[in-house]
């Protein structure tokens, strides 16, 4: 069935024009106006009618088809989708280093090297498992996990975020589970919008759509988030959380001055945004107020272990908004009842023997001498990088396309990230790429890789070269 007279007002739905339209689209699937199988009109014919532009109306289009509402079919036009759109997410979050084959070196996301680890785990696992009582058979509690909280209170000590108490601690299952326990407990209504940075962690997006919240991009320059671009969307959009990253941000391993993290906390308060600070890349140091140390009430705190201590461990960590403590508890109790005792009890372990930070400092240094070598391997080359971090920004010169770049890097056996898959749909993906210093990876192979990007850096595609 055709439908060539659909013409929905837009003047009903606040914000821009495509997210207008492509909640049009959604309430007339879900009422019926658009029956399965109708044809829609064209991009041209309904921009015509709805005097908007034709990019407009894609972009809405093409978000619908992303929920699963629509169905395009080259030839024939764009349809509305005949079945149930697809639930739940539709894209990996981790990447499977075990699949990559041999003599390929995966520089896409950072691991921790192997320092000897795994015998201060043994030990701490024996020292937890001869504590192990009948009560193990019991379902974990938030009240048991009450050391623990204590426990990252002095762990996270070393960061300014003004008073912190273990009262506003709720644990998580990694970084991952704590963003999704804020958009759980925080996003309101049918479709409510959650602000990120216009390149950041897939992750923010993901748990975003699992709350069936619109997410929004907002411009970055040298410095990070800009405020006019924040307002400017705040006052275009009723928003209720922007994601941030202000110590490493993720891809672009910028820092956030401190000037500019006041300008953005009196943004969120002034338009009563929650906003979530992942600290999850970070470096041990840092002599600069957090967010959360401007506008406590408002800011979720987001750090873990798996980027200092243990991906495995699964253990992560949430400094509430003074006050929503035992608000974040409660929404994680509904999520999962509480940590698992083995994952709980060996992470008190390590802290309260001081095994923890002693691991902390190994990797930390290690990392340090391999973001040294990728430093001193692309002189010359616009690198962002901080010492000790996991991740280097790289943009790419004259005659490489990051797409084409990449490409080139994995025939020459080093698996790289470019900069569209931190992007969100539609938003400007620059000429760049993401390396991370891949602890896992042998010291002399790590050195192979770096070598190979740079000699691909400087001998361009000659049909590329300006």
């Amino acid at each position: 069935m055709t439908d060539t007279k659909w013409q929905p007002d837009l003047a009903q739905y606040p914000g821009p024009k495509y997210l207008a339209l492509s909640r049009a689209l959604r309430d007339a699937v879900r009422d019926g106006t658009l029956a399965p199988d109708t044809k829609l009109p064209t991009v041209r014919d309904l921009a015509w009618r709805l005097e908007i532009t034709p990019g407009t109306v894609s972009r809405a289009y093409q978000l619908a088809t992303q929920e699963g509402l629509l169905a395009a079919t080259v030839g024939r036009g764009t349809f509305v989708a005949a079945s149930t759109p697809q639930l739940g997410p539709t894209q990996p979050l981790y990447v499977d280093h075990s699949l990559v084959t041999q003599g390929v070196v995966d520089l896409r996301s950072p691991t921790l090297p192997f320092l000897g680890q795994g015998k201060t785990f043994r030990a701490a696992m024996e020292r937890v498992t001869a504590r192990v009582t009948d009560d193990f058979v019991e379902y974990p509690s938030q009240v048991s996990e009450t050391d623990l909280r204590h426990a990252v209170v002095d762990w996270v000590s070393d960061r300014k975020m003004g008073p912190v108490s273990e009262d506003d601690i709720a644990l998580t299952y990694g970084g991952q589970a704590a963003i999704n326990l804020v958009m759980s407990c925080c996003l309101r209504g049918d479709r409510p919008v959650v602000l990120t940075e216009e390149l950041s962690y897939p992750g923010f997006r993901h748990a975003a759509r699992l709350s069936r919240a619109e997410v929004v991009g907002i411009e970055l320059d040298q410095h990070g988030l800009r405020p006019d671009a924040l307002e400017a969307a705040c006052r275009r959009l009723k928003a209720q959380i922007l994601c941030v990253t202000t110590e490493a941000q993720n891809p672009t391993a910028v820092r956030m001055p401190e000037s500019r993290r006041s300008e953005i906390s009196l943004i969120a308060r002034a338009y009563n945004l929650q906003v979530i600070e992942d600290d999850c890349y970070s470096v041990s140091d840092s002599s600069r107020p957090m967010i959360r140390a401007h506008i406590p009430e408002r800011t979720w705190y987001i750090g873990s272990f798996s980027k200092s201590i243990s991906a495995a461990l699964r253990f992560g960590y949430l400094v509430c908004p003074t006050g929503m403590g035992n608000a974040g508890r409660l929404t994680a109790q509904h999520m999962s009842f509480a940590l698992p005792r083995p994952v709980a009890d060996l992470s008190l372990e390590l802290m309260q023997s001081g095994a923890a930070e002693d691991m902390r400092i190994m990797v930390q240094a290690e990392l340090n001498e391999r973001m040294r070598l990728m430093v001193e391997t692309l002189e010359g080359q616009d690198l962002t990088w901080q010492p000790g971090l996991a991740i280097a920004w790289l943009r790419l010169p004259n005659g490489w396309r990051a797409s084409t770049f990449a490409r080139a890097a994995q025939a020459a056996g080093v698996l790289i990230r470019s900069a569209d898959e931190y992007a969100l749909m539609h938003g400007n993906a620059p000429n760049a790429v993401r390396l991370a210093t891949a602890g896992a990876v042998p010291r002399d192979a790590y050195e192979q890789a770096l070598l190979r990007l740079r000699d691909l850096l400087l001998s361009p595609p000659g049909d590329l070269a300006v």
